[in-house]
């Protein structure tokens, strides 16, 4: 075990900060503090603002001064990200697009973006060992563990708000690839079906169509078709947890390797093919970029393994 011990900090809040919440501010300045312990040293008065207390709630103004107290933080050794891991060393091949902004990178099948439930390890934590100079790198969005594609991370807290922003007003266009099992319909381009999220007691997440959940709609359009599969392509107009899976399973039409909503039967006739991971995939996303303003299209290649799988399925169809 190792003890940090750092000494009194005081932060000055420029522009770039402004308008966050306090909580959050210390949860990036804190890296590895748990949550619970910010809310503590915060309702203690430990951390003030302008030598005020505040509640966890307070929006940080430009000109603040923030005092962050000395943390306390025991961790073990082998659970620091190292920048010399071959996993760390392999995300930076992974970066597609770069800018002062922003960072658009194609994330591996079977990477979590970031750490927790046991994992100490994420793409988020690996792209800051990777980038010890980086002074801000947040995730914009997320993707499920064993989906791979585009994930897009923002390295000023100004990118983060306007692409947040876009979130939340449907300006921005996702764009996934699934191979789904049988003939997808080719008048079937929507699926409205509203989703419902439970937490297991193992923390696993499960989603299931409800009439109790919230509104979801995803378009569909029909890339390529084989002998007992189709290719998606699959364009999700909410945000949902496994959105795209289990809309693909409500219509029938599950995606191949999908451990949670898939079918044994569908993986299996896959099997010849090679495939061994989830078949879905980020493959574009469209955006306007924060600070120029230009509409960018940023797409991601399939890895090797799907790219056999579709040669593959072409030669049975053949």
């Amino acid at each position: 075990m190792k003890t940090e011990n750092p000494g009194v900090q005081f932060v000055a809040i420029t522009a770039e900060n402004a308008g966050q919440r306090i909580d959050n501010f210390l949860r990036t300045q804190l890296k590895g503090v748990p949550k619970s312990m910010v809310y503590r040293i915060v309702r203690k008065g430990e951390v003030r603002v302008n030598k005020k207390r505040v509640k966890p709630e307070y929006k940080l103004e430009e000109g603040d001064e923030v005092r962050i107290p000395p943390v306390r933080v025991a961790e073990r050794d082998d659970e620091a990200v190292s920048p010399k891991l071959a996993k760390v060393a392999s995300l930076a091949d992974a970066i597609l697009y770069e800018d002062e902004a922003l960072l658009v990178m194609n994330k591996p099948s079977g990477t979590a973006v970031h750490g927790g439930s046991g994992l100490t390890f994420g793409v988020i934590e690996g792209l800051r060992a990777l980038r010890p100079e980086a002074r801000f790198l947040e995730l914009v969005h997320r993707l499920d563990r064993d989906t791979s594609g585009i994930l897009l991370v923002a390295k000023k807290r100004s990118a983060l708000r306007s692409l947040h922003e876009q979130l939340r007003e449907k300006g921005m266009q996702k764009d996934y690839l699934a191979l789904v099992r049988g003939n997808w319909p080719s008048h079937l381009k929507v699926v409205q079906a509203p989703l419902l999220k439970n937490i297991l007691q193992s923390g696993e997440r499960v989603v299931r169509v409800s009439s109790e959940g919230k509104a979801s709609e995803t378009r569909f359009k029909v890339e390529e078709r084989f002998e007992f599969a189709t290719l998606v392509k699959a364009s999700p107009v909410t945000g949902r947890t496994h959105q795209i899976r289990v809309h693909t399973l409500h219509a029938g039409h599950p995606i191949a390797f999908d451990d949670r909503y898939g079918e044994r039967d569908f993986d299996s006739q896959l099997a010849s093919t090679g495939l061994k991971r989830l078949f879905l995939h980020a493959a574009a996303l469209t955006f306007t970029h924060p600070g120029t303003g230009e509409v960018m299209r940023v797409e991601a290649p399939l890895d090797d393994g799907l790219k056999q799988c579709l040669n593959k399925l072409r030669q049975l169809k053949a």
